[in-house]
């Protein structure tokens, strides 16, 4: 049974009041057919929206089988509509991007019903109003009469109690509003069946039941239901079929739509307007490229400066040596006290500044410290192999220094043996020409302090090649660093490398201290070796120990002829041949030979008063720096005062400005970023406004089948992740494509080859 009791609806304009509904009482049979008659504006309308859920009385009571509506919260209006109530609409309202059966299947999808019986319903109701050959067609391609069966279908799919019909034969002729009457009609033996409508002569014809309106009010009722006819069973919650339902007591739940079909109703809708979704979705993607070139450079702009700082910090490691003075701490704390605020108790007079003063007490003191390298190197190895975790994190390589002495000769291509000393090998070529006959004593001693001097930038023509710290002969840093142009990188102690310049070259100096060529040739340009021929030489060490008296342990005078010491030495082979990538800006192997740490520890071994005088700690960032200074710090904490080190920092020293500068950098970067967030979020909001309001039509059919706000909003957040998506592959692609031009850009005005924007699969997805 439903009642109305005293309704009454108001409609506020302004500060004008419209009385739609002046206090309608009316009851309905469950099953009758009832017309509704009067002009327009008499609240016909108001009274069915009201009867359906789809509006709330200003005052009275809806009452559903002896239970009050007034407590109904909006969850429990909406399953309401979706289980009780049915509509049929004068412009039958179909969702035009729906198929027929996708446009009844709706109603069954709110109620949670599965797949095969929502399929089994809506084929069963379209069969019933005559449409079982029409399910695949678009309402667009219906006439006015099917549309309206489709919109009949789907009011009667979930068999509601309750068919509310607006004006149903309203844009329909003649013959085919007579079709509709007569479904209604066979509907109304099972169901209530209230249509509103203004043609009086279907009415008369086909209802059972006519109620006539005037302004608001009940005006005639052809059959009012009398207190006879109410009976016990009229205010239970049993419907014809036998089926609980909720008119009542009980409120039936409603499952609501799911992501997959608020998917799928955005994606349907969209596809009929594609040329306009890619304009919205390219428009949406401006913003996106916006924050995809804006990463992309900063990507590429953090990736070189980490290179910068990497190999800087490669270049300027945390040194320990065996004895050190505190510089480090000496300078900052003369930066900090240059840069920091000083007052004076007179501002009208000069005074002296205190910084030179402090770094004088600071050298009052003991100036040097003598470090327990050993103590420390037990510490750093089981830090490595036990420890946390942390210095193995942090460091990229460790390199031990050693008091070491030691010669390497070779079999010249005149065939004389000589040694690969470099500083004796530059006095030989510079001096050979000149003699005593020639100029003064003065002059020669100028000369040779002058080749003694010019000589230095030759002298480091053997250099270790830095581990890795699991072992490896080689450290990737290194690796990273060189191209491979033959052979291969060093893998025993025997075993070195040639390491030539970007240009392929090496300066004849050290040419003719590898015996490569003869001093005739030292002025020469005109000479190239394959790299097989550069591979084939040989090279013999001679350990300081090999050239001492063992019982005077004093070196022999004249001392072992070269040729002796070249048999009796230890061969090292090239087993490869390297030069600096292009995109390193600092490589690190700074000789022309390289060897493994194998090597230096094989001769650590075995000459005498071997000492390790310095260790390196690699890091490539200063944020691995700083932690490895905690690790030192707590290692100093727990050590002996005689074990305690002090080292130098000399990358903290030179590179602090640094720091400030790439913060700089990454602040503006990311205030670049926030504001084109936040103009595609804007962007993003107006295309849902705009979507909302060209799809009120589609929401109030929603809402009339019983969509929740909730469906509502997830059928908008569908259409919105949709739109966002294909903006995103958009943007992402533009961005891609766009880096090729401003890397081209980039480069020209900074002349950097190594700085250029590029975009991460991760950063894309993440747009």
């Amino acid at each position: 049974m439903l009642e109305l009791k005293d309704i009454k609806k108001d409609y506020r304009t302004g500060s004008t009041v419209v009385h739609a509904l002046k206090g309608i009482d009316l009851k309905f049979r469950k099953n009758e057919f009832v017309a509704v008659l009067g002009p327009s504006g008499c609240g016909k309308t108001s009274m069915l929206n009201i009867i359906g859920g789809l509006d709330k009385a200003t005052d009275g009571d809806l009452i559903i089988n002896g239970i009050s509506t007034k407590k109904y919260k909006d969850r429990d209006w909406d399953g309401y509509r979706n289980h009780r109530v049915g509509f049929v609409f004068q412009n039958y309202n179909l969702i035009p991007h729906q198929n027929v059966f996708q446009n009844v299947e709706i109603t069954l999808t709110l109620s949670g019903v599965s797949k095969s019986e929502r399929k089994e319903k809506t084929l069963k109701v379209l069969e019933d109003v005559g449409l079982s050959d029409q399910i695949k067609k678009k309402p667009s391609e219906l006439s006015g009469g099917q549309m309206q069966r489709v919109a009949i279908a789907r009011a009667l799919v979930n068999n509601p109690d309750i068919i509310l019909a607006d004006e149903p034969t309203g844009a329909l002729d003649s013959e085919t509003s007579v079709q509709i009457m007569e479904i209604l009609k066979e509907v109304s033996k099972d169901h209530l069946v209230i249509m509103v409508t203004h043609n009086a002569e279907l009415a008369d014809k086909y209802a059972s039941r006519i109620i006539r309106m005037l302004d608001g009010e009940i005006i005639s009722d052809s059959d009012p239901v009398t207190d006879d006819e109410i009976t016990p069973e009229d205010t239970t919650d049993i419907n014809k079929s036998g089926n609980n339902n909720t008119l009542g007591s009980k409120r039936q739940k409603l499952k609501g739509m799911n992501f997959a079909t608020s998917l799928n109703l955005s994606l349907r809708n969209l596809f009929t307007k594609k040329g306009r979704m890619i304009l919205t979705s390219f428009a949406g993607s401006i913003g996106i490229v916006g924050i995809g070139l804006i990463l992309a450079i900063s990507k590429g702009t953090t990736g070189y400066i980490n290179k910068v700082q990497a190999d800087a910090l490669i270049s300027y490691p945390i040194v320990i040596d065996s004895e050190s003075v505190d510089i480090t701490d000496m300078m900052m704390s003369y930066l900090e006290e240059e840069t920091g605020e000083v007052t004076h108790d007179d501002p009208d007079r000069v005074y002296e500044k205190s910084s030179l003063l402090s770094m004088a007490d600071r050298f009052s003191g003991p100036v040097t410290h003598d470090n327990h390298l050993d103590s420390f190197r037990e510490y750093l190895e089981s830090e490595l192999e036990g420890g946390d975790g942390r210095l193995k994190n942090v460091l990229t390589g460790i390199r031990y220094t050693y008091y070491m002495d030691f010669d390497v000769y070779t079999e010249n291509v005149d065939g004389i043996i000589q040694s690969t000393d470099i500083r004796d090998i530059m006095n030989d070529i510079m001096m050979s020409n000149y003699s005593e006959d020639n100029y003064s004593e003065d002059m020669l001693s100028d000369y040779s302090n002058l080749v003694s001097s010019f000589s230095v930038g030759y002298t480091e023509m053997w250099t270790e090649i830095m581990p890795g710290l699991d072992g490896e002969p080689v450290n990737k840093v290194i690796s990273d660093q060189y191209e491979l142009l033959a052979g291969r990188w060093p893998e025993d102690t025997d075993e070195i490398m040639l390491v030539i310049d970007e240009n392929n070259e090496v300066d004849a100096v050290t040419l003719y201290a590898l015996g490569l060529i003869s001093r005739e040739d030292v002025f020469r340009q005109d000479i190239s070796w394959s790299y097989e021929e550069i591979m084939d030489r040989e090279y013999r060490l001679v350990i300081n120990t090999d050239n001492v008296n063992e019982d005077t342990e004093e070196t022999a005078d004249p001392g072992p002829d070269p040729e002796e010491l070249y048999e009796s030495g230890m061969p090292l082979k090239i087993t490869g041949v390297i030069k600096p990538d292009l995109e390193s800006e600092n490589a690190m192997l700074n000789g022309t030979l390289a060897y493994t740490s194998m090597l230096t520890e094989y001769i650590a071994e075995n000459q005498k008063e071997s000492e390790l005088s310095s260790i390196n700690l690699y890091v490539s960032t200063f944020e691995d720096k700083d932690t490895v200074e905690e690790i030192i710090d707590e290692y100093n904490g727990s050590a002996k005062d005689t074990e305690q080190i002090r080292y130098t920092d000399m990358s903290g020293l030179i590179m602090s400005s640094v720091e400030t500068v790439v913060n700089a950098i990454a602040s503006v970067l990311i205030a670049f970023v926030a504001v084109s967030l936040i103009v595609s979020s804007i962007m993003i909001g107006i295309i849902t406004l705009v979507s909302v309001q060209e799809r009120t039509r589609e929401i109030g059919i929603l809402r009339a089948v019983g969509a929740s706000k909730k469906d509502v909003s997830g059928l908008f957040n569908a259409e919105t992740a949709i739109i966002g998506f294909t903006s995103g592959v958009i943007g992402v692609g533009l961005t891609a494509l766009l880096c090729i031009p401003v890397n081209y850009v980039v480069q020209m005005v900074t002349e950097i080859d190594g700085l250029s924007a590029y975009l991460p699969v991760k950063t894309g997805v993440n747009c």
